[in-house]
């Protein structure tokens, strides 16, 4: 075995900001309170089993991670102070640090480690959750001593570092608590701030941890937080929190709309800052086994038919970006091959329809088809309705109609409901994004449900997709691995339809201009949490 020399070589920053408001003469200072007003309710609080994305600018506060990302994707000390892999992807080896606590006194060592991983493989805990794909793949774990955890999968696996080095540790006395799969108090973390109080669907507030002295070289400091406490309150509609900051009553906001974004951007009052996620974009994922999607031509006619640039443009002002392909322009595993190659014919996509058999109209122009209409019912998590995703799929379905003659039923569920309708696969498509990185997410919505893909909305199984799948993941040869993904890609998207992307999630930050230190993580340019956060007079 051999210290592992991946490192992602493009690394994209999409910052973007206003004139930053800068004092020469100050300097960072302790102290203060700090309100966030935040888009997304952390659902559940513990961070290993919650999947949303968006929560995670509250969850990073309280846990963390066995190593950080650079911007160009490498990676950095941070619970583990070294690590090594082996060339094959095989095995993979953590050396911890050794001045590390969890905030309720408990060390970090070996064993603490050792247990989070293994409860990936106790389905009583994983369920529900991507957790158990990755379980599913180790063979043995094991701690040859006190600061050294060691695990070693059934076969190679590239993408397993990036997901070992980001999964957020908890505390041993977690597993053994009643609040382990909700999340609260007892569930502690290492991190800068330790929970002190949580009002289901209002806010939480987190404490400064003053024993906290182990933050990675990606931050801006070392020692505890410069924050006393912070708050983050739970805003979800974008023109409240908006309103919120206009106002005063918070200090900082995430999630600004495209209608909203000018409010902030050239004012001396404020600070401005977007950036684009990593992952999967914000697609419409077309089921293969259901309904009138199982045919390709319709599928088809979808991916070329719509025009999703002006309706972007109308829905957000210019403020977010068209996607094009699996993955996010700013990973690195990412080909532009498919940027202006389809799509906007509606010509071609009537065409493809005709020739399925669905020739025929009824009295409100929608096709049809042996009496029955082409009626597509699109599901969405309510959890994962953000950044103004109904509006445009409103705007989505009205143009299906006018330009296709085909119905898109638009569906929101509870948490519930949703993994109710994964499971027995009774949906058209179901629209969503993923934040993983280094292949994760590829796999995540391409590799056959049964085989480890925990979110295949399509449904796929195809001997093709899981032979590039399989190729990427055996090799840590980074340009290799573009080349399957990119193969994956030309023919889950131009040949077989799989889904229609529509845009590159991203996030932006507008903060009042005595708040210094808030921007985005790293790599993955979500926002992070606020550690290196400090306020001026104001």
């Amino acid at each position: 075995m051999k210290a592992n020399a991946l490192t992602l070589a493009l690394g994209l920053s999409c910052l973007l900001g206003s004139a930053s408001h800068t004092f020469a003469a100050e300097q960072p200072r302790s102290g203060g309170s700090l309100t966030y007003g935040v888009e997304t309710e952390p659902v559940p609080f513990n961070p290993q089993l919650n999947g949303q994305s968006k929560a995670e600018v509250v969850l990073r506060n309280v846990w963390e991670s066995l190593l950080a990302r650079r911007n160009d994707g490498s990676f950095v000390p941070w619970l583990a102070e070294s690590y090594e892999a082996s060339p094959d992807g095989k095995s993979y080896r953590f050396n911890l640090r050794r001045d590390v606590t969890f905030s309720n006194g408990e060390k970090l060592d070996a064993s603490a480690v050792a247990e989070n991983f293994r409860h990936l493989q106790d389905a009583a805990y994983c369920a529900g959750s991507s957790l158990c794909a990755i379980g599913a793949r180790i063979a043995t774990i094991s701690t040859p001593d006190d600061h050294t955890v060691a695990i070693t999968l059934k076969q190679g696996y590239s993408p397993f570092l990036a997901f070992a080095a980001k999964l957020q540790i908890l505390a041993p006395a977690s597993w053994h608590s009643s609040q382990l799969k909700a999340g609260g108090k007892e569930i502690a973390g290492t991190g800068p701030f330790i929970l002190e109080s949580y009002e289901k669907g209002q806010q939480v507030t987190f404490v400064r941890n003053p024993h906290y002295n182990w933050a990675p070289a990606t931050a801006n400091h070392q020692g505890a937080a410069y924050l006393d406490r912070v708050t983050y309150r739970f805003l979800p509609e974008s023109s409240v929190r908006t309103g919120a900051l206009l106002s005063g009553q918070v200090d900082v906001i995430e999630g600004i709309s495209g209608n909203d974004a000018g409010e902030f951007k050239d004012s001396s009052d404020f600070t401005y800052q977007h950036a684009l996620n990593t992952g999967t974009p914000y697609s419409l994922f077309l089921n293969v086994e259901y309904g009138p999607t199982q045919d390709v031509k319709v599928r088809q006619a979808l991916l070329q038919g719509l025009d999703i640039d002006p309706t972007l443009k109308s829905v957000y002002r210019g403020e977010r970006t068209r996607a094009w392909g699996i993955t996010s322009p700013i990973d690195p595993l990412y080909n532009n091959d498919l940027e202006e190659k389809y799509g906007n014919n509606p010509a071609a996509a009537n065409a493809l329809l005709d020739d399925a058999g669905w020739k025929t109209r009824d009295a409100d122009g929608f096709r049809t088809k042996d009496g029955q209409r082409l009626s597509i019912e699109v599901i969405q998590a309510q959890a994962t309705v953000r950044d103004q995703r109904d509006v445009l799929l409103q705007a989505i379905q009205a143009q299906a109609r006018q330009r296709l003659g085909v119905e898109l039923k638009l569906r929101y569920v509870d948490s519930g409901t949703y993994v109710e309708v994964r499971n027995t696969g009774k949906f058209g498509s179901i629209a969503n994004s993923n934040t993983e990185t280094d292949g994760i997410d590829i796999e995540n919505h391409y590799r056959p449900v049964k085989a480890g893909g925990p979110i295949n909305y399509s449904r796929v199984n195809s001997p093709e997709i899981n032979g590039w799948l399989d190729q990427a993941a055996a090799t840590l040869d980074i340009n290799q691995r573009r080349k399957f993904y990119s193969q994956l890609q030309q023919y889950a998207l131009p040949q077989q339809a799989l889904a229609v992307p529509l845009y590159e999630p991203e996030d932006q930050i507008a903060a009042a201009s005595y708040v210094h230190g808030v921007g985005f993580r790293s790599f993955k340019q979500m926002p992070e949490n606020v550690y290196d956060v400090w306020l001026s007079e104001h």
